[in-house]
């Protein structure tokens, strides 16, 4: 949807599109077909507003037409002729719009899905490059110069949180250091 319009002004651009080829309709009579016409409004009410709002205005598309065939005095050689055009351009504004509100989807979905290939790829671009790391605390450098412990940085650059514990070298190095076990009597 677009951020800068709010919702009931394209609401009310489509209605009175619809209306306005309605009119345009009405004054040059029956002879024209105006079918194509509204089209475009129903188009632009499922671009910017989706399917729903599409088919509600292709409901009022119809009964337009159908008050236009009305005040100009049409009448059909039989009913079953005028449900049949009725129902061939209620399911043309319903299959014009729902084509354009999947394909607004689609493109919405690409372009979310292209913004997080981006995303990750830069990360990942973030991760390949040289880290300026200290040889005895393992704290990275970042770009702006700042030491960060190891753990924050990549979590930082990359989603990874951490878990810690000991492997067993550290682990029984631990337990000498803290007198729990004897490195004699372990030998």
């Amino acid at each position: 949807m677009n951020k800068h319009v709010p919702v009931w002004l394209w609401a009310t651009a489509a209605a009175a599109g619809v209306f306005l080829i309605g009119w345009g309709d009405w004054l040059t009579g029956y002879e024209l077909n105006f079918l194509l016409f509204y089209f475009a409004p129903i188009s632009i009410c499922a671009w910017f507003l989706g399917f729903g709002a599409s088919a509600a205005l292709a409901v009022l598309s119809i009964l337009v037409w159908l008050g236009v065939n009305f005040l100009t005095g049409y009448t059909p050689a039989s009913h079953i002729i005028a449900v049949w055009n009725t129902m061939i351009r209620f399911f043309s504004f319903l299959t014009i719009g729902w084509s354009v509100s999947r394909i607004r989807h689609a493109l919405d979905h690409e372009h979310s899905t292209a913004e997080d290939l981006r995303r990750a790829l830069s990360e990942v671009k973030v991760l390949e490059s040289f880290l300026p790391i200290c040889a005895e605390c393992k704290k990275i450098r970042d770009q702006q110069g700042v030491w960060q412990n190891l753990e924050d940085y990549i979590g930082h650059h990359s989603g990874t949180r951490f878990s810690h514990g000991y492997c067993p070298e550290c682990a029984k190095k631990a337990m000498e250091e803290a007198g729990l076990i004897d490195r004699k009597t372990e030998q």
